[in-house]
């Protein structure tokens, strides 16, 4: 079944890059096997984050960009990241109603995921969607994250391209958010650029800037563009900037250590992962309970338990010898 899937995928059929996308969401192992074969059919799909505060109109905008990026020709997708209920786990996934005048256009694929509780604003399959849309023959994506704050920063470690979205009429916005996440723009917009107090953000964001890069030369200072997402007004000017700073990471090769740092970020964090698997499925169920109690009677700390833990893990595993 799943080399029916990745056939599929590669053929850039909607169906089964639709298949695959649920596929790396809910079954971990198949999803393992999946990515194994599509991966070397990547090309390296230039990925473009959105990410800002909720109600900033993420959703507007990229339905205007995704207009721009098909008037040129290009194949691309969006990857809607929504917020999951703490409790139910589920999602509203309502990004693609924002979307609806793309739905019959085949050279556009659009899908929402839920961050089933991940804090850093992106759902954790994320990066295996990515793979799937890369190897289905996108040559664009979207990925527009969930909008909860300065946590949002995972976006900088998955896109080529940070567009951080701002809006007039927040209060301290910049004040709340220039302490994390304004740091990993590349591109920022303020959007609902007729509303009052448009110049005012405008303003505080050149400031930010001005104290960040100085008199740097040769590096790209974050240009900021005024758009009204609803009407169309600033999205081309977006779109120029995307392209431009996408020639300067190519001509500066700071495109290549960007993603030379993505896949230590995804190894790390897939090691990570599967480390912390075993320890559940594994070994925690066989000597966690003595260990608590252990602890509980006050004969070892959680520090001298978990270094008992690991030793027999590594005996375990012949790494270290028997004592």
């Amino acid at each position: 079944m799943l080399e029916k899937v990745a056939n599929g995928v590669l053929k850039g059929d909607v169906r089964s890059i639709a298949r695959a996308i649920s596929i790396v969401e809910n079954n971990e192992s198949e999803a393992e096997k999946l990515i194994n074969i599509l991966y070397p059919h990547t090309k390296g799909a230039y990925i473009i984050g959105l990410t800002g505060s909720p109600g900033v109109g993420k959703s507007t905008l990229a339905d205007k960009l995704i207009a721009q990026f098909r008037g040129v020709g290009y194949n691309l997708a969006v990857l809607a990241v929504d917020p999951s209920s703490p409790f139910t786990g589920g999602a509203f996934l309502g990004d693609r109603l924002r979307m609806q005048s793309h739905a019959l256009d085949r050279g556009v694929f659009i899908r929402s995921m839920g961050t089933r509780g991940s804090l850093g604003g992106l759902s954790p399959a994320i990066s295996d969607a990515i793979k799937v849309l890369d190897a289905g023959g996108k040559e664009v994506l979207l990925v527009e994250t969930v909008g909860v704050g300065q946590a949002e920063v995972d976006i900088v470690s998955t896109a080529d391209t940070v567009v951080l979205v701002l809006v007039p009429g927040l209060g301290d916005d910049i004040q709340v958010n220039k302490a994390g996440i304004m740091e990993i723009a590349d591109i920022f917009v303020v959007n609902k650029a007729d509303r009052e107090g448009v110049n005012r953000v405008v303003t505080e964001v050149r400031m930010m800037l001005d104290i960040a890069y100085g008199k740097k030369k040769n590096e790209w200072v974050p240009p900021i563009i005024k758009t009204i997402a609803e009407k169309g007004d600033g999205v081309e000017e977006l779109v120029d900037a995307i392209g431009k700073h996408r020639e300067y990471l190519k001509e500066s090769g700071a495109l290549q250590q960007r993603r030379s740092k993505r896949i230590k970020w995804e190894l790390e964090n897939t090691l990570q992962h599967k480390i912390s698997r075993y320890l559940e499925e594994y070994v925690l169920h066989e000597v966690e309970v003595d260990y608590l109690e252990k602890i509980m009677r006050r004969e070892v700390s959680n520090y001298a338990a978990a270094e008992e833990i690991l030793g027999r893990i590594l005996r375990k595993e012949g790494v270290v010898d028997e004592c």
